[in-house]
């Protein structure tokens, strides 16, 4: 596999060491301001590759992602903070019979971590003496707040916990509203990513807590989600090819 790294900050160089790692192949580099190939994407970088791999800035990414769909080149999107865009982007992808595949967090463990955030809301659905919160910490350079990650694992609270309603990701200011639920972020230092449900009751604390050790997990999922997608068509999100790979009974 021939892969086009778009962003060649921290995460970018992390993904060449996991596709070499792979024995995958780096086409070329692309970002305007670090030492890489090309400072954007260019038609004639199409033929040289057969996926992209997307961990470009939040401002440039839709721009990417018609580039990747008017080429007909599959794109793995890693990059948050685009989400004004994301229907856009599946009907582009619909019209145009492109690949495209995007997610908030390519971590196996973080799947598995919103897994059990899951199922820990359904579990309390009738145990009213127990509240709930997620609360996240990044390094102080993190661009989207809260995390997409955050937000992933507060949907699955709201989807299976009827008293939660909607999202606070403000500080609070006077008594919460019981039908809230609480997501706190904290920006600090070089904190890779920690993510934590808090279940609270007057008699004791339960929490579940995902702490990355770095950015290889991330680079890694990213990686094999290339993979999975190379000869599909479609819109997917990262939870199709961790569903499809992990999560589903094989024969």
């Amino acid at each position: 596999m021939r892969a086009l790294i778009v962003g060649y900050g921290r995460m970018g160089k992390e993904v060449e060491k996991l596709l070499h790692a792979r024995s995958h192949s780096v086409a070329m580099r692309i970002d305007p301001r670090e030492a890489a190939d090309a400072p954007s994407l260019d038609a004639a970088h199409v033929g040289l590759s057969d996926v992209a791999i997307d961990f470009s800035h939040p401002a440039g990414v839709w721009n990417n992602i018609q580039f990747y769909l008017r080429q007909g080149l599959p794109a793995v999107i890693g990059t948050t903070g685009w989400e004004a865009n994301r229907e856009e982007a599946r009907q582009l992808c619909e019209k145009s019979g492109g690949s495209l595949l995007w997610g908030n967090n390519f971590s196996i463990g973080a799947h598995l971590f919103f897994f059990l955030a899951g199922e820990a809301a359904r579990l309390i659905e009738h145990l009213p003496d127990y509240d709930i919160a997620v609360w996240e910490a990044h390094h102080n350079k993190k661009a989207d707040s809260p995390s997409g990650t955050a937000l992933t694992t507060a949907q699955r609270i709201l989807d299976n916990l009827s008293r939660k309603k909607h999202l606070l990701t403000t500080a609070s200011e006077g008594v919460i509203s019981p039908d809230a639920l609480h997501v706190a972020s904290v920006r600090v230092g070089s904190e890779p990513g920690l993510h934590e449900v808090i279940l609270d009751s007057p008699q004791d604390q339960i929490s579940l807590r995902h702490h990355a050790r770095g950015r290889q997990g991330f680079a890694q999922g990213a990686v094999l989600a290339a993979e999975w997608l190379l000869g599909k068509k479609g819109f997917f999100r990262v939870e199709d090819f961790i569903q499809d790979r992990y999560f589903s009974p094989k024969e």
